[in-house]
């Protein structure tokens, strides 16, 4: 029997991860699957036939370190999926801009460099509110998961969060968009792609008072069919990725209702969820993707 490693992080009791899902189809198709902690010393990767980045959850908090790990295993004889090359570009979400430039509408998006910002103050702040054009904007680190110090802020009353907002963005480049109220009324679609063919889609939905979709913040989920004018854009989103690079073994597109339209929110190349809770099948249709592509390359 083959064997691949799946990529996690230590521990994942305060996250909802359901890889474990794929598992008994890989098993079925001669894959032997042991899930490793990216954190792990003295790995012989060489001893799997692929690597598949799965969950690690954490890796923002250290993003040198882990780009030195996927270092080290494309350096063994194992198969990075998704390979490093698609992580270096999607890990910093500048890639959003490469995207434009081949027909994917985002929302509009201002990018900051910590090398050419000072602190936070309020002026600068009010100067953001401007350029937006918006009575409400987020914030969110290049370089981030799972929403961490990300700043929903209202024009009237977000001067509390001036301090927590310079502590966070100090050493770290940032992108300032718009609030989409979409995201809140209507709720954000995923739409999960294997080897560049659709397979499932779902709708995430954050609590009330919240703007954030993930399940450790609270929000809900549904599956739903996902409407023609959706699954349109989202194509445009993979033909878009294909010329940049080769297609992913996986992708997940978030994009929302804005302006009468659905624009890309991320592309999620590295260790998105795939809510393969969500749709029954979606566990083969991924394994059986893992295998068709481990084939081809083989």
């Amino acid at each position: 029997m083959k064997k691949c490693a799946i990529l996690s992080m230590d521990c994942l009791d305060d996250f909802e991860a359901y890889d474990h899902l794929i598992e008994p189809h890989l098993e079925q198709l001669g894959w032997q699957a042991d899930t490793i902690s990216w954190r792990k010393q003295g790995v012989d990767w060489s001893a799997y036939e692929s690597v598949i980045i799965r969950t690690p959850w954490d890796y923002q908090d250290e993003p040198e370190a882990f780009m030195q790990v996927l270092q080290e295993i494309e350096q063994s004889s194992a198969q990075l999926e998704n390979s490093i090359d698609i992580v270096k570009w999607n890990i910093d979400k500048i890639y959003l801009k490469e995207l434009e430039q081949n027909n994917v509408r985002l929302v509009p998006t201002i990018w900051r460099d910590r090398l050419k910002q000072s602190a936070l103050t309020l002026d600068e702040v009010d100067t953001l509110f401007a350029l937006v054009g918006s009575e409400q904007m987020v914030l969110k680190p290049r370089i981030s998961a799972n929403a961490d110090n990300t700043f929903w802020l209202k024009k009237s009353d977000y001067q509390d969060k001036l301090t927590e907002m310079t502590q966070a963005f100090a050493d770290r480049d940032f992108m300032v968009q718009p609030f989409v109220p979409a995201v809140t009324e209507e709720g954000e679609y995923s739409l999960f792609y294997f080897n560049g063919e659709y397979s499932h889609a779902i709708l995430k939905t954050p609590k009330e008072e919240d703007f954030r979709v993930q399940e450790e913040h609270g929000g809900r989920l549904k599956t739903i069919t996902p409407e023609a004018q959706l699954v349109e854009r989202a194509e445009i989103c993979m033909n878009a990725i294909r010329n940049v690079h080769e297609m992913p073994l996986y992708a997940r597109l978030d994009l929302v209702r804005f302006e009468n339209d659905f624009v890309l929110m991320e592309a999620e190349l590295i260790e998105p969820s795939l809510y393969f809770n969500m749709d029954d099948d979606s566990p083969k249709r991924f394994a059986e993707a893992f295998v068709n592509k481990m084939e081809s390359n083989g």
